[in-house]
């Protein structure tokens, strides 16, 4: 107990950002000027936002402009997509549900990026405050690193190193943990019984092996936001992989899903 556990999955980290995550970095620049679209769910209050992948919506920016009289007005514009987008976009029935083998063929066809994309999966649910530990039967990602909190893991949160993906710990730990709760919080890190992160002994870790993610909602939306594994893998690991997502979320509990790629338009499932 208290050892750092690291499980290789497939890919292990490298210094150099990756076309991908050189891409994730360019988005999220992108996305700090863009106001998000007003999505209404049943259970959300008026006004409240989802984030929502639809192949049909464009993304919006918000604009100030400046009139002859010196006032200022908001002028909301749409964000013009990119030829590769408009070109594979055509290829999808926005008003269609497509079965997860179809929508999986699909984005594998639509996938425009130069690197290996990651699958995503977009799922509007009905509440919030879902929570599951899943795991995935062919997951190909980074290195895990999984640790069951003993006195040298307080020692190291004193310091305020966090050296670890997912912590685990067993019920006379968690007092000593609740100092920083606020620390491990914010990075969904505490241990809680939700995500079955609070163990009863070392046979409970094996359940948050490499291949094993935590999917859960947004604090304010019932939006989960998930991978499912690479777009080079074959469909049949990743279909099964899929399923394994929509059984831990339930399928009864889900709204809409959607599935995409990191550079793909998004494809309507039906669950």
């Amino acid at each position: 107990m208290g050892k750092t556990k690291t499980a290789f999955v497939g890919e292990v980290e490298e210094k150099k950002l990756s076309g991908e995550e050189k891409y994730k970095e360019r988005q999220k620049k992108k996305e700090s000027v863009q106001k998000e679209e007003k999505v209404h769910v049943a259970g959300l209050k008026g006004g409240q936002r989802i984030k929502v992948v639809e192949a049909e919506t464009l993304p919006t920016e918000v604009v100030e402009e400046s009139t002859e009289a010196g006032e200022k007005k908001k002028v909301i514009k749409k964000k013009i997509r990119g030829k590769n987008y408009l070109q594979v976009k055509s290829k999808i029935d926005r008003n269609k549900f497509y079965s997860v083998n179809d929508a999986l063929k699909l984005v594998k066809e639509t996938s425009y990026s130069k690197f290996n994309g990651t699958f995503e999966m977009h799922i509007v649910v009905k509440k919030v405050g879902l929570s599951e530990n899943v795991t995935l039967p062919h997951f190909e990602g980074k290195a895990k690193r999984v640790e069951v909190a003993d006195d040298k893991t307080i020692e190291k949160l004193k310091k305020g190193k966090i050296d670890f993906d997912v912590l685990l710990a067993t019920p006379d730990m968690m007092p000593k943990l609740v100092p920083f709760a606020k620390i491990l919080g914010p990075k969904g890190l505490m241990p809680n019984p939700k995500n079955g992160t609070i163990i009863k002994g070392n046979k409970d870790v094996e359940k948050f092996s490499g291949n094993s993610l935590t999917i859960k909602t947004e604090k304010d939306a019932p939006v989960i936001h998930t991978v499912v594994g690479k777009v080079s893998q074959p469909e049949k690991e990743l279909e099964e992989n899929i399923e394994s997502v929509l059984n831990a979320v339930n399928k009864k509990q889900i709204v809409k899903a959607y599935l995409k790629s990191t550079m793909s338009p998004s494809v309507k499932l039906s669950v």
